[in-house]
């Protein structure tokens, strides 16, 4: 456990207290959501290829001295057969499934520069596919690509296996042979089981099939099942969305993912299908995210932070209550500042104390293999300031607590001092209630876990320094 992370859980009720509509108005700006710090914006295309080489190595000779840590990978397949308006995932749209073939002799090929660095066989702690949708592989594909991976690492027996998978694109059929690959983990892309919402955005999707693929996941014994649900989107109200909500909780899934909507038509082509006159106000969105709270608390599910949920027995859950909780690009995680190695189209990466973002289009990512070299375009290299500032926004994002003397002892500094114009800042969220600010420590209440975004962008040095935010999605 990192010595800045707390062990006291944080304050959460079902329920938010009043906030004024001016109060409201403030908090409804838009800000990162912190699955890394800096932030992926922040990047910078100095960071490259030869960069990234460098972080590898001096993992591997920590390695050799029995000094680096677990080991995770992510795998993105970009491709889908249809587009969600709602989606800003780096995707490519088709129905070419020969498209498939040529992708994994890429990765195939990332993945040898890999071992050329690190060696063969060394331990995966986490393996997750992600997308677009990695069910737009045929089952022979993905097991050739699971064929691959686990001739260059060594997947354990406890490492955590997961994909995401579109419910419209597998059969129960499909999920035995997943089970048989290996994976152990699967998530299940819901968002809102509302007819209307679901033609607004262009997925649709029937109750009835992903109870099936639930139960039937569970039969599988699946360990952790996941559904993902999105608050904000067209048509919906608070109303249609207790109806989702409530059909989400007789599904049982071991954990929930309940993300805010990030409108951002400027930047994602397809968001320009919505109407902005049909998506909820700032108002109907916390009625949302309140009521939803409330009733999966009511169901038994722990409420991990800010978009996450879990059953008390799901190591997630588990992680909460012992103080290991950690944020990463998937999200809340049990995985101990591990690093990441990213495959794949725009894939990101943590190793040591860098970041890096693979090439975001097809061409590009293929041109740079050709070349034998890592398609890595941008990253970043963290600087003490950096390190000390991911540190108190991961604690306040995963414990809602930051202990002063934890950090100072982290990071060789004084709390009070270097953070002293922050400290100044808080003192108006102290005020509307959203945290308990003493000389020892800042609690985040109950109120103020719905806008814990808020609260961490408060120690966001790059955000305070240039305030241009249309990038992100809106905290409320």
């Amino acid at each position: 456990m990192n010595a800045e992370v707390s062990r006291s859980p944080s304050k959460v009720a079902s329920t938010p207290a009043a906030l004024s509509q001016s109060q409201l108005r403030s908090l409804d700006v838009p800000g990162p959501r912190y699955t890394s710090y800096p932030t992926a914006d922040r990047f910078v295309e100095a960071f490259g290829p030869k960069q990234y080489r460098q972080a590898l190595r001096q993992r591997a000779d920590g390695a050799r001295v029995g000094g680096a840590g677990p080991l995770s990978v992510y795998v993105h397949v970009p491709f889908c057969e249809s587009i969600c308006y709602y989606c800003a995932c780096n995707k490519i749209i088709t129905k070419h499934h020969s498209r498939g073939a040529e992708y994994l002799e890429l990765l195939e090929r990332e993945v040898q520069l890999h071992v050329d660095e690190l060696g063969t066989g060394h331990p995966l702690s986490q393996l997750h596919l992600g997308g677009g949708s990695p069910t737009f592989l045929s089952d022979a594909e993905l097991a050739s690509m699971m064929e691959m991976l686990q001739r260059a690492f060594k997947l354990g027996a406890e490492a955590e296996v997961s994909i995401e998978v579109d419910p419209r694109t597998v059969s129960s059929q499909r999920l035995r042979e997943l089970r048989r690959m290996g994976f152990n983990r699967i998530s299940f892309g819901v968002q809102d089981f509302d007819p209307d919402v679901q033609q607004a955005v262009h997925r649709e999707q029937p109750f009835e099939l992903v109870k099936e693929l639930v139960q039937e996941a569970r039969a599988l014994q699946f360990v952790s099942i996941n559904a993902d649900l999105i608050y904000g989107l067209p048509k919906q109200t608070p109303k249609s969305f207790a109806r989702t909500i409530e059909q989400v909780a007789e599904l049982r899934p071991s954990r929930i993912a309940l993300y805010a909507y990030a409108h951002l038509p400027q930047r994602f082509k397809p968001q320009r299908r919505i109407l902005s006159a049909d998506l909820p106000s700032g108002e109907a969105r916390v009625s949302m995210l309140g009521d939803a709270i409330a009733n999966f608390v009511a169901q038994g599910y722990v409420y991990i932070g800010m978009d996450h949920f879990a059953l008390p027995t799901d190591a997630l859950a588990v992680a909460k209550r012992q103080g290991r909780l950690h944020r990463n690009f998937q999200g809340y995680s049990t995985q101990p500042d591990c690093d990441l190695i990213g495959l794949g189209v725009s894939s990101i990466g943590r190793i040591g104390a860098t970041y890096s973002q693979n090439a975001k289009t097809l061409d590009e990512y293929r041109d740079t293999l050709a070349q034998d070299e890592f398609p890595v375009m941008r990253g970043l290299a963290l600087d003490r300031d950096d390190l000390a500032r991911r540190s108190v926004i991961m604690a306040l994002m995963c414990q809602g607590r930051v202990d002063f003397e934890s950090i100072e002892l982290a990071h060789l500094l004084n709390f009070p001092q270097t953070f002293a114009a922050e400290l100044q800042r808080l003192q108006a969220m102290q005020a509307m209630g959203l945290i308990e600010l003493s000389t020892q420590e800042i609690q985040i209440t109950a109120t103020g876990w719905y806008f814990v975004r808020a609260i961490a962008m408060v120690f966001d040095k790059y955000l305070q320094a240039d305030q241009v935010r249309e990038r992100f999605s809106r905290v409320i």
